[in-house]
């Protein structure tokens, strides 16, 4: 049995219940959100190609720099100073980097005829020293030159320095030489040929075009597509000053951006070019030891035999790095990505739901019943906003032991109590007041045809019975909580005794009990057979039975006539009045009564 309810169960379908408001205002506004969401979804779609699948790229570099520099500098030669003129090309100025990047030379500085032995360091604040108590044999400073043998020497006059075991002479702290020694470098040009694939897609292409005109350069507008660059328009393109930079360097960023269309009808792939400065050309401190110095610096050194004795020239290179950045992807239809795009956009079509659901709340709140339409009269119109939100809404109090709902037949709404009484009467606590529901008369058809209509009699005008104006004089044992006089004192125990005391009245008055509707509604023994056999047509009960089941038949009578809703009705507190009428007219054989209990 459990497993054919499981089975039951699985083939269900559950579907929300929609309320349809029929209304101009809100109408023109769901249109309108609904027209700026298609226009925006499809505007994505066609621009940003979101109906594509796309894979990134794979990519591979290589580059070619051109050009030749005249290198004019002055050269001491047995005291006397000679200038000196070289012719640089390709293998002197540029050198092979790991990566997408190339370097190119633009400044350099010498240190000439250097060979292994012992000399003084070049002064500077570290190197400095007055005894041989201020140098460490063995000593290895990573900023230093060599190694230390703790002799403190002459370096030149009274200067003295440590002596170290190194390169000698050591490299002196210099200054890059102004201008830059290869300003001509930005007449270079750079050829850089890339290769890209997108294996997803099987599709490999590269920058360098079938009709490729090896004279071209590139131009921003006239010549988008050259892939041979002078170094200058490059500088020229990011708004710096290629002289400025050659002096102490840098690291200029080339960016190759592919966005490729594969799709048959409308195939685009083409690289766009555009170029961005790397490194920091903010900082001020140039000084030779600092690690924010600015510039793109290293050194080298070309090693020869003179006499048989090894030496070295050792350059200090300053230059421009050229990093090649390559990014992009390549996108083709896919019948998935479109479908997922547009069941990702559908929720988009919400948003009319919500905004309009929005106003609905607002304008229905108690803030604007309150405090906006009773003064605006351009607001009143708003009002039925409150009509919209009773249909739509349905506002559910949790059913906690504590609630409680009260109708006294001289109020036009029901009041709501969720609290503890704590020994209070009923009667005394103030409540929430709630909107008396709309009853319906679509059960008055159940009734038996006493409790009908009679029959009209001609010449006789029709008469209403209404409660009397004046209150039904007290009995002596009648509680000071009473106001209809008719009232009795509860038999609950004493902690539950509070919940009983209640009257059908807020004020003093006559009774609900002697009202007409009353007789006939709720203490008409043919009436509650009548709806005790509707329920169950072969009912059989005996005397005692009888009397319980038609007392409780008119406690329910009396809460759906009073509250008129179900849900209020089983939280429903009879008056003491009418509950004792009941009593006597449908008694217990011994006389006790357990009172109202909370059906959860």
């Amino acid at each position: 049995m459990p497993a054919c309810c499981i089975y039951n169960d699985v083939f269900q379908y559950e579907t929300n219940k929609v309320t349809r408001i029929k209304s101009m205002n809100y109408g023109t506004i769901k249109w309108i959100f609904h027209m700026i969401v298609f226009s925006y979804v499809s505007f994505a779609l066609v621009s940003d190609k979101l109906y594509q699948w796309k894979e990134p790229l794979i990519s591979s570099v290589h580059t070619k720099v051109k050009g030749v520099a005249e290198v004019r500098e002055e050269i001491l030669e047995n005291g006397i100073k000679k200038e000196v003129q070289r012719v640089f090309d390709t293998a002197d100025y540029t050198f092979h980097l790991q990566g997408n990047s190339f370097f190119v030379m633009t400044n350099f500085l010498e240190t000439e005829g250097q060979t292994q032995g012992l000399c003084p360091e070049h002064p500077d604040r570290r190197t400095l020293c007055s005894s041989d108590r201020n140098c460490k044999n063995g000593w290895m400073d990573p900023q230093s030159k060599g190694i230390q043998t703790g002799r403190c020497i002459v370096y030149k006059g009274k200067q003295k320095t440590c002596e170290v075991s190194a390169w000698c002479p050591t490299e002196a702290t210099k200054e890059a030489p102004r201008p830059a020694l290869l300003t001509s470098a930005e007449n270079f040009t750079v050829l850089i040929k890339n290769n890209i694939d997108f294996p997803g897609h099987n599709y490999t292409t590269r920058n360098v075009l079938p009709d490729f005109n090896i004279s071209c350069t590139f131009h921003k507008i006239q010549n988008p597509l050259c892939p041979i660059f002078r170094l200058g328009d490059i500088f020229r393109e990011t708004g710096d000053n290629f002289s400025e930079m050659a002096i102490q360097g840098g690291i200029m960023g080339i960016e190759i951006y592919w966005d490729c269309n594969l799709d048959s009808w409308s195939h685009h792939c083409h690289p766009k070019y555009s170029f961005r400065r790397l490194d920091d050309r903010t900082t001020n401190d140039s000084s030779y030891m600092s690690p924010r110095s600015p510039g793109y610096n290293f050194r080298y050194a070309k090693y020869y035999k003179e006499n048989n004795v090894e030496k070295r020239t050792l350059i200090k290179v300053f230059g421009i790095r050229f990093d090649i950045l390559v990014f992009g992807t390549g996108g083709k239809l896919d019948v998935i990505q479109l479908i997922v795009y547009i069941g990702s956009t559908l929720s988009y079509f919400g948003l009319a739901t919500v905004f309009i659901d929005f106003l609905i709340n607002t304008y229905s709140s108690k803030c604007c019943r309150s405090h906006v339409y009773p003064y605006c009269k351009c607001c009143a119109c708003c009002a039925v906003n409150e009509y919209y939100y009773a249909k739509k809404c349905e506002s559910i109090v949790e059913p906690k032991p504590t609630l409680k709902y009260v109708s006294f037949v001289d109020e036009l709404h029901i009041r709501r109590v969720d609290q503890q009484l704590l020994g209070r009467s009923l009667q005394d606590v103030k409540g929430e007041k709630v909107p008396r529901p709309l009853m319906d008369f679509t059960d008055l058809s159940r009734l038996p045809l006493s409790l009908q209509d009679p029959t009209p009699i001609p010449g006789q005008p029709e008469q209403i019975q209404l409660l009397s104006a004046e209150a039904t004089p007290r009995p002596s044992n009648n509680p000071a909580w009473c106001q209809c006089g008719n009232c009795l004192p509860s038999q609950l125990p004493e902690r539950r005794r509070s919940l009983e005391e209640l009257c059908c009245r807020k004020k003093p008055g006559a009774c609900i009990t002697t009202s007409e509707p009353f007789g006939k509604l709720v203490l008409s023994r043919r009436a509650l057979q009548f709806l005790l056999l509707y329920q169950e047509p072969l009912l059989v009960l005996d005397m005692e039975s009888t009397n319980r089941r038609l007392r409780h038949c008119a406690y329910r009578c009396y809460t759906t006539w009073r509250f008129g809703s179900q849900d209020l009705a089983d939280f429903g507190i009879l008056p003491s009045c009418c509950r004792w009428k009941i009593r006597r007219e449908f008694p217990k054989s011994d006389g006790q009564y357990s009172g109202f209990k909370s059906p959860y």
